[in-house]
């Protein structure tokens, strides 16, 4: 399986939370991230959205065809995240457009076995695959790139 986290790309302060919408500088990163992604993602890959306006435009740069899933709103855990992309057992690629600070938790999870705060900036990707060797399940961290090293 691979599993990639997407931070939204910058986006607006205020409130209501779930209604902040990306600034002009949040539509760029998102614009070049998706180009960066389109032609290096599998055909087939699964795209989950928090149901946040500003992960829906983030991942809209990308495609219209995504999947919103309530179960990673912003203050989802780690475990859900996980659990909502089927990692590790599920097949193909799942991409998710998600929030900090769980997407760091995630990656902290992935990368050390055990819950931390790293930090993923607006609008980057960090991609994971798993695989088996010697009988053992391995995390690969296969890139870790923001949208200004694009």
């Amino acid at each position: 399986m691979e599993l990639i986290l997407w931070r939204h790309a910058e986006a607006e302060d205020g409130t209501p939370d779930l209604e902040r919408q990306l600034t002009a500088r949040g539509e760029k990163q998102a614009d070049k991230m998706a180009a960066f992604l389109r032609p290096r993602l599998p055909q087939k890959a699964h795209v989950l959205a928090s149901p946040a306006r500003r992960t829906q435009q983030t991942a809209q740069a990308l495609t219209r065809n995504f999947t919103t899933e309530p179960t990673i709103a912003p203050g989802a855990s780690a475990p859900a995240i996980l659990k909502a992309a089927g990692w590790p057992n599920k097949d193909g690629c799942t991409l998710i457009v998600g929030h900090q600070p769980t997407l760091g938790e995630v990656a902290a999870l992935l990368m050390t076995g055990k819950t931390g705060y790293w930090n993923i900036k607006k609008g980057a990707v960090w991609w994971f695959g798993n695989r088996e060797r010697e009988g053992h399940d391995e995390t690969v961290l296969r890139l870790v790139i923001a949208p200004d090293q694009l």
